[in-house]
């Protein structure tokens, strides 16, 4: 019973140990959740609400791994997705641009106030002035 699970690659063995060390935390996961909200913000403001709907699922598959390697931030995570992103995704699906940035704005300054609340008042995120070039956020493609 005192054996070590280990998983196998070509490159050598793994203990399920490390296997869960390795797992993402908040600060890998918030960067990303933070990339994809400036897609999701440029992309919807740019008419390719595809996409944004695209980069909000993301965000919540990066929130569902949060809660899964970081469950003390369950309730938190839950709570943001119910009260700000329900209201930006009830924007996006009726392509409802007004209501998609006030939507926006109200989950920045909630985001800002969560990281004040758990202890983190520096971490304040702001939309990019300015969109990424390297892609289309314009309309058009396939649904």
């Amino acid at each position: 019973m005192g054996e070590k699970i280990v998983g196998r690659t070509k490159h050598g063995e793994l203990t399920l140990d490390q296997l869960a060390g390795i797992q993402p935390g908040m600060a890998r996961l918030m960067g990303e959740i933070a990339h994809r909200y400036s897609l999701m913000y440029y992309a919807c403001r740019g008419g390719n609400w595809e996409l944004g709907y695209h980069e909000l699922k993301e965000i919540r598959a990066a929130f569902r791994i949060a809660m899964t390697t970081r469950p003390k931030y369950t309730a938190e995570l839950e709570a943001f997705d119910r009260e700000h992103l329900a209201p930006i995704e009830k924007a996006i699906t009726g392509r409802d641009g007004e209501a998609f940035t006030m939507a926006v704005q109200r989950s920045i300054a909630a985001s800002d106030e969560a990281h004040r609340r758990l202890g983190y008042p520096f971490v304040r995120y702001r939309l990019p002035n300015q969109p990424p070039d390297y892609l289309d956020l314009g309309p058009g493609g396939e649904p």
